[in-house]
């Protein structure tokens, strides 16, 4: 080594070294090396890593690696750019831990269906604390796109279509990764992705453009990012695509004018993979030079993977298209989350940590696996009886292990992971479980069929089995046709028209879009991927040791061609009516979706009665607080717990708003026969929307306040209240426009 060495701590961390002092001391060259961020693929040879890697680290020319995980291997690499560089800054080590490192908790859509922040910040909190002792710094998560289109792979990991549920999972999420204190040896980085937009990918392809309105962005699109640095967040990865024709690795708009300048985000902006070099196929750089300066201009601090900073941002300091400056600013971001997770006092602060027990976290992913399957029909078959003691257990997703995990579980072995076979045959020992797969997930070889309908032959009940594989979820997993894959819609069919109840759990990271099969099933279960613990969870709700409680964050198509679907709609001038024509409906379907946002069953029922509001009429200002209560009695013969859904419709306003509206939600937990009155609380906020003039705006007027299990309106109980301006003016900055 040559050069300046700076004095370093006990720990071999940079000691008392001001970010200022350090950028002083840095070469151009180092200066772009932090903003280099690669992938290793865990690809390590021999003592470290490939020859390009050591020789990229020695020379300062990479400031974070990820995919790469294990305190051995973590270690390596760490000191090699602490020990063998002329500055000795360390690496920062990322990786996708979007539900779990190494116990693996439901995929993120499943445990949206939870409707429940504490879990979600508990299974984040768990996933951190393995992920760092695994030598992970920072997470590529919460994904916080929302999702209204089942044909789009991604749909899996987000927290469904509603931007409410997505402010709420971003929160809770973020609070669970980063800990109360963010250099914590078990506390890792969050990073918020996809920004933003992807969700609304043309046709659900994934990395398409997407069109959207700036009113769809901000009142859909940017809440629940807007909620994730609320909560401290310190990353923003860009979303591959482009939005109204500006691709995000280049939409300085939207990430140095809204996250930077009117959000305030201090924190690191990175570009998804490969994304900053892509901006040449998007046709708005001619080159990679161009390309560079357009996503460090836009505010993009780390390029993923690319190479275009390393290559060629001092090309494009030669060509005036950046300032020295601007580099030193993204430089200094990245040093300042080093410093933030405590890399620059103690570059193996997560290494140190013994590893976390395989154990240690099974209990929770049993309990998030359970509150996250949902009953979708249910004929009376469920939960089992007594009385059954033969079970046909059919289908290709029986007796799959390692599917249970779904996409992006990069670090789990799956050896522990538990199948319904093993799951249902500890549950019921004294149960005959006959098992024949039928057919692969995919494929077109029916040769199994006519085997597993004879195994079926004396059976009390048929457990099907069915729906996707992990992989065919995620990224890159759009289908255009979310249906059964392969031959399973003929081995269901064969087996439903043999004569005994047949329950259907259905595995998938999107709705699948089956009618025929809700209809003549007794009873289906929406399992998604429910991870480590999905036998023994899945049993648990077939045998009603756990009285399902999930519900829908996604509404779930009838038909493919009603896609997208969600609820919160915009009234037409020409709703739908039977009878006429010439109103917005289909000629070959209803327009209602099989299932609406927030449906689920269980075994039991609440009768909701005596919907109120805490005043008929209420003065719009700041200090607003408007207390609705419903009283919530279990008519069932076991305990219960069920989210209760309340949503607003502002009846006129100067914008036409959606039907309805989610505002907040309330779990009531009822022994049988109790009654309880649920509370919900509604601040000036949840009577606003973003105005003409896309600024948070609340009109006076009348408003319908809604409550209920879900959101189909024929079912919900509502009251109306009225906001009007105070008698004498008053500032409501921030809520008013005065147009």
């Amino acid at each position: 080594m040559t050069g300046r060495r700076w004095p370093v701590d006990k720990y071999g961390g940079l000691a008392m070294i001001s970010i200022d002092q350090l950028l002083s001391e840095m070469t151009l060259e180092e200066k772009i090396g932090q903003l280099n961020l690669i992938t290793v693929d865990q690809a390590v040879t021999g003592s470290v890593g490939s020859d390009d890697m050591i020789a990229n680290i020695r020379a300062g020319r990479i400031g974070g690696v990820f995919n790469v995980w294990g305190r051995e291997k973590i270690t390596r690499l760490q000191k090699l750019a602490v020990e063998e560089t002329r500055l000795g800054l360390p690496l920062l080590f990322g990786m996708d831990v979007l539900h779990g490192q190494q116990t693996i908790f439901p995929v993120p859509l499943a445990e949206a269906s939870a409707f429940d922040a504490d879990l979600w910040e508990r299974t984040a909190r768990a996933a951190a604390c393995e992920a760092a002792a695994d030598g992970i710094d920072l997470t590529f998560a919460p994904m916080l796109d929302v999702a209204r289109d089942p044909r789009w792979g991604r749909m899996v990991e987000s927290p469904g279509e509603d931007p409410r549920v997505g402010a709420a999972f971003a929160a809770a999420k973020v609070r669970g990764f980063q800990s109360a204190r963010l250099s914590a040896r078990d506390a890792i980085g969050a990073t918020a992705k996809h920004f933003c937009a992807y969700g609304a990918a043309l046709a659900g392809r994934d990395y398409a453009a997407a069109d959207v309105s700036d009113r769809a962005l901000h009142e859909i699109y940017l809440p629940p990012f807007h909620a994730a640095l609320r909560e401290g967040c310190v990353a923003v990865m860009a979303a591959y695509p482009s939005v109204a024709g500006i691709p995000m690795a280049a939409n300085r708009e939207l990430l140095n004018g809204y996250l930077r300048q009117k959000l305030g985000f201090a924190g690191v902006i990175m570009s998804d993979y490969g994304a900053v070099a892509e901006l040449i196929q998007h046709g708005v750089a001619g080159d990679i030079v161009e390309a560079a300066a357009l996503a460090l201009t836009a505010g993009v601090d780390m390029d993923m993977v690319s190479g275009a900073y390393v290559s060629a941002l001092p090309e494009a300091l030669a060509r005036g298209l950046v300032e020295e400056r601007q580099i030193d600013e993204a430089a200094r971001r990245v040093l300042r989350l080093k410093r933030d997770l405590g890399l620059l006092d103690d570059p193996f602060r997560r290494v140190a940590v013994a590893d976390a027990p395989l154990e240690r976290f099974k209990g929770l992913a049993l309990d998030a696996a359970r509150r996250s399957i949902t009953l979708l029909t249910n004929s009376g078959v469920l939960p089992l009886s007594a009385g059954v003691r033969r079970i046909a257990l059919i289908g290709p997703l029986a007796d799959a292990a390692g599917e249970m995990q779904g996409p992006w579980s990069l670090a789990a072995s799956g050896e522990s992971n538990v199948s319904i076979r093993e799951g249902l045959a500890a549950a019921l020992p004294d149960c005959e479980i006959v098992f024949s797969p039928g057919v692969e997930i995919e494929g077109e070889d029916a040769d199994g069929i006519e085997e597993a309908c004879r195994r079926c032959a004396g059976a009390d009940l048929i457990l099907l089995c069915l729906g996707e594989s992990g992989r065919m979820s995620g990224e890159a997993a759009s289908r255009a046709a979310p249906v059964l894959p392969g031959r399973q819609a003929a081995l269901a069919r064969a087996v439903l028209a043999l004569g005994p109840p047949v329950v259907v759990v259905l595995f998938s990271g999107r709705p699948l879009a089956l009618p025929w099969l809700f209809e003549s099933a007794q009873a289906v279960v929406a399992a998604w991927f429910p991870g480590s613990m999905a036998g023994t969870a899945i049993a648990d709700i077939l045998t009603g040791r756990f009285n399902p409680s999930a519900r829908l964050p996604v509404t779930w198509p009838r038909e493919i061609g009603q896609i997208p679907i969600f609820y919160a709609e915009r009234p037409s001038g020409r709703p739908a009516e039977p009878e006429n024509l010439f109103t917005s409906k289909y000629l070959d379907v209803t327009n209602e979706p099989q299932f609406p946002f927030g449906h689920g069953l269980s075994y039991g029922a609440v009768e909701l009665t005596h919907l109120r509001a805490s005043a008929e009429t209420f003065t719009i200002e700041r200090e607003l607080t408007l207390a609705v209560e419903i009283d919530a009695t279990n008519r069932g013969g076991r305990a219960i717990e069920a989210p209760l859904f309340l949503f607003i419709h502002d009846v006129v306003a100067s914008v036409a708003r959606p039907l309805i509206e989610l505002k907040t939600w309330r779990k009531a937990r009822l022994e049988a026969g109790e009654t309880q009155t649920i509370v919900f609380s509604l601040s000036l906020e949840d009577f606003s929307f973003p105005g003409p003039r896309l600024t948070p705006c609340c009109e006076p007027g009348v408003f319908e306040i809604l409550v209920g299990e879900s959101a189909d309106r024929r079912r919900l109980l509502s009251i109306f209240v009225q906001a009007k301006q105070p008698d004498a003016p008053r500032s409501t900055s921030g809520f008013s426009e005065g147009e």
